[in-house]
């Protein structure tokens, strides 16, 4: 299977014309409206940092509101804080080993290279449905055949916005008059290329599918419509107006700025993903330890912030349109970030850990009818049950009363349609259900000590992977030896451990005395897996 090269910028004018005669062949096969339309939305680096997930700084009306007639889920963690491994897993419901895709750099389209694995799009469009997707929801590039997995997962060819082509320009207006590149990006869009943003684009695009799916003679067949945002994925370029309600003086740094105690080094990333933006580098920091300023660390926060909020008003106009063309009461929404970001948590500014910051997500999911008509307080449903993006798949699967995918074995590299994960469909009737004891996430590093290729290896780079899991007390993770060419670890070489029986992952406790009991009582849990870990009743399909 040769990949191919696939580059869409349709413009919006003519996408309403492209979009309606597509649904008038697609919809002409007489699928029945019985089944509920799914909006499938993807925020790009969101940690769980919403109103609804309890912080108080950040303003997201519009999640807040949708979180308010759904069930939102506090402990929520993708399988690598990184987007191309995260959204390879999710979307195909297996976890980064089955995948083989561990990186951005240097990723094989895991079709290729792992297996002819059904994505989630595929399995409704299998099923009937029309699947379009718009901005970031596959990874781009190689680890999805520069296709969006196009034509498997989606009946019309993915939507990138043109704006996107200039994501990392010097565009971005400095204290001294000129344009830079930089991670803080607040702008004027009338002075922007094309006048517009690569959000704006996409939510543009997802409008423009439902009200021609609505207009439609033919719309009678479900849709499966993933809108992917790009925001507040760096750089930080958002309209200059949400800046506006993030006063510099209010903001506050992290409460844990500082490497946490008994951090062993290979545990460390040193966002060398921001240091080469002309404002990052004009702060001239010493690599790998030197603490972003207060000051800049300040800005930082303020614009993601911003950008988060800008997010928000975009989401805002999907759900407003679900409204005006009548298909909120008959259309599943799921919102999800692909993994964290580190505000300066740990003095680190990325993802590209096995941190909790970097790991978890908000997870956030309205079923009509039934997430909506449950009295909680008016805060929505809240499960504190342990979930993870893989998970994704068969649960979204079950709430559309699709095929829900067999749990995979240990070898399933030749078979197309399982999932390594759970559906927690079961909770949205039952929050009390015992659940998983642990979730997990992984990472690798290229050396013990962190280097400039640290946070995102190329896979021959790859010699130490970190196993993390977390439970509903503890964070623990082993740093072992691992072979690049088989994909092994070798469980008998470890490099580092890390134990945190705090929150905020500040203080490692591995290497104390008084804990080497739980670290061997975790140290065996993490090794028997995921699978050890699903609960002992008859949820699973097998």
């Amino acid at each position: 299977m040769e990949p191919r090269q696939f580059h869409h910028t349709t413009s919006q004018a003519g996408f309403s014309g492209f979009v309606l005669m597509c649904l008038m062949i697609c919809t002409s096969n007489g699928f029945s409206q019985d089944k509920v339309n799914v909006l499938f939305i993807v925020a790009d680096d969101l940690r769980p940092a919403l109103g609804s997930y309890g912080n108080t700084v950040v303003q997201t009306p519009n999640l807040d509101k949708l979180a308010q007639r759904s069930i939102r889920f506090t402990t929520a963690a993708s399988q690598q804080a990184v987007c191309a491994p995260s959204r390879i897993s999710f979307l195909t419901g297996r976890r980064p080993d089955t995948t083989k895709l561990l990186g951005n750099k240097g990723a094989i389209y895991w079709r290729v290279n792992a297996g002819n694995f059904t994505s989630l799009p595929q399995h409704f469009k299998d099923a009937g449905y029309f699947t379009a997707s718009a901005g970031k929801v596959f990874h781009p590039g190689r680890a999805s055949n520069f296709t969006d997995d196009y034509p498997y997962s989606w009946s019309i060819p993915p939507y990138h916005a043109s704006t996107h082509a200039y994501k990392n320009a010097a565009v971005c207006p400095g204290v001294d008059g000129k344009l830079h590149v930089n991670i803080v990006c607040p702008v004027d869009i009338k002075k922007q290329p094309e006048k517009t943003l690569p959000d704006i684009q996409s939510t543009q695009f997802a409008l423009n599918f439902l009200k021609n799916y609505t207009t439609s003679k033919n719309s009678n067949q479900p849709f499966f419509l993933a809108v992917g945002y790009h925001k507040p994925h760096i750089p930080l370029k958002f309209p200059k107006q949400f800046l506006d309600l993030y006063p510099i003086e209010k903001i506050q740094v992290a409460a844990d700025p500082l490497l946490p105690f008994h951090l062993p080094p290979v545990a460390y990333e040193p966002w060398t993903d921001l240091r080469w933006r002309d404002d990052i580098a004009a702060l001239n920091l010493s690599f790998p330890y030197e603490r972003m300023p207060d000051f800049y660390a300040k800005r930082i926060i303020q614009s993601y912030y911003a950008a988060t909020t800008y997010m928000d008003s975009l989401v805002g106009q999907l759900l407003i349109a679900l409204d005006e063309y009548g298909l909120a009461s008959n259309t599943i929404v799921s919102f999800v970030g692909d993994h964290g970001w580190a505000l300066g948590e740990h003095q680190e500014w990325s993802k590209f850990s096995n941190f909790r910051v970097a790991t978890n997500v908000p997870l956030v999911i309205h079923v009509p009818g039934v997430t909506d008509n449950r009295d909680h307080g008016g805060s929505g449903i809240v499960s504190d049950a342990l979930v993870e993006l893989v998970d994704l798949f068969p649960t979204l699967a079950e709430l559309a009363a699709l095929k829900v995918p067999d749990l995979c074995p240990d070898d399933s590299s030749n078979i197309t349609l399982c999932s390594e994960g759970l559906s927690f469909a079961p909770l949205l009737k039952n929050l009390s259900l015992p659940w998983k004891k642990a979730i997990f996430s992984q990472y690798p590093r290229p050396s013990d000590e962190p280097q400039e290729n640290t946070c995102e290896p190329l896979p021959s780079e790859m010699t130490i992977m970190g196993y993390s899991m977390q439970t509903s007390r503890y964070h623990y993770t082993e740093w072992i030896q691992y072979e690049h060419k088989t994909q092994k670890g070798n469980w008998s070489n470890i490099h580092a451990r890390e134990l945190y029986i705090d929150p905020r992952d500040d203080r490692n406790v591995a290497s104390l005395p008084d804990f080497s009991d739980l670290v061997q009582e975790l140290s065996n849990q993490l090794r028997k897996g995921w699978r050890n870990a699903l609960p002992e009743n008859n949820y699973v399909h097998v």
